[in-house]
């Protein structure tokens, strides 16, 4: 039996977003679940995001979005995504996600939401499920 490859994911803080706390917490409890992850930093632009994901041949990009623009910001991350033919790379959103948009976010492509307080594991099980389809 093959070993399941190692999820490559990429924790994200677009634009204007200044609050990296949590990103950091997820990116080390993805990283003691088993996955490698990178981190970009604060303030990046959508095509930084992109250009990254890329680079690092990940599985998962996950938006850490503390500001209130996930929809717009999520919208613009997926056509970029579909721009340079990378649809394959999943999209995931943490963050201050109000319930109203939850089924927006997914209904524009986003793969999964998890709104403040999500528990590490189910975080870590929802990418799993994405990726080896489990």
């Amino acid at each position: 039996m093959e070993p399941k490859k190692r999820i490559r994911v990429l924790i994200a803080k677009p634009d204007l977003d200044g609050h990296d706390r949590g990103a950091k917490i997820v990116a080390l409890a993805l990283r003691d679940a088993g996955m490698e992850v990178t981190y970009t930093g604060l303030h990046q632009s959508i095509d930084q995001i992109v250009s990254a994901a890329i680079q690092e041949s990940v599985d998962i990009i996950g938006l850490s979005i503390m500001t209130g623009a996930h929809l717009p910001i999520s919208r613009k991350l997926i056509s970029r995504l579909k721009e340079e033919k990378m649809e394959d790379i999943k999209v995931v959103v943490g963050g201050v996600i109000p319930k109203k948009d939850v089924e927006a976010l997914k209904a524009i492509g986003v793969a999964a939401v998890f709104p403040g307080g999500t528990p590490f594991s189910e975080i870590s099980g929802a990418i799993q499920a994405l990726v080896n389809g489990g």
